[in-house]
């Protein structure tokens, strides 16, 4: 079942579930879940490596980051992947899921955002990959509203996240070891 505003909203108050909500967010969402903005824009290079029991991420580059009061406005390249951070973050419950989607003016730009799921027990800033898909230049200000987020209630007994990604980590610093 997905949550609907008025519960989302008292566990936002009563639970932090989700951290520097925007004013409009606050007060009034659309949908049945939350926008959220991009904080941190990450240009992305070299190799990565998914093993077995290891694994490595490229490297990382902060080129762009959100400044309350300021205009900062970024150039995605053509055919160029990056990564986001979002400013808000999240403090998930061990009884709730969240997934994200991008919202519609991406899509209908040629920008895609691949999101995904975040599993009960996550506490932290949310990351998550860009692409540019158009053979031109998309212009995105820091900021804006990039993502939607829903939360589902699980039935029954969940796992709770323990993987090294808590707290918004974005990038592995060498080669490590998977738990």
């Amino acid at each position: 079942m997905v949550l609907g505003i008025k519960e989302l909203l008292k566990i936002v108050r009563e639970k932090k579930l989700v951290e520097n909500l925007s004013e409009r967010e606050l007060k009034n969402p659309e949908g049945a879940g939350f926008d959220l903005r991009i904080g941190e824009l990450y240009e992305i290079s070299g190799k990565g490596f998914l093993g077995v029991e290891e694994r490595a991420t490229p490297e990382m580059k902060l080129i762009a980051k959100y400044e309350e009061g300021k205009t900062i406005k970024v150039e995605l390249k053509p055919h160029a992947y990056y990564a986001l951070k979002t400013i808000e973050s999240v403090n998930m419950p061990d009884n709730l899921l969240a997934i994200m989607t991008p919202r519609s003016t991406l899509f209908r730009s040629g920008v895609y955002i691949f999101g995904g799921q975040t599993p009960p027990g996550y506490k932290g800033g949310l990351v998550m990959g860009i692409y540019n898909f158009r053979d031109e230049i998309f212009e995105l200000e820091m900021g804006s509203r990039v993502v939607h987020i829903m939360f589902f209630e699980v039935e029954g007994e969940s796992n709770l996240y323990r993987g090294q990604w808590q707290g918004g980590r974005v990038t592995t610093k060498k080669k490590e070891k998977q738990i």
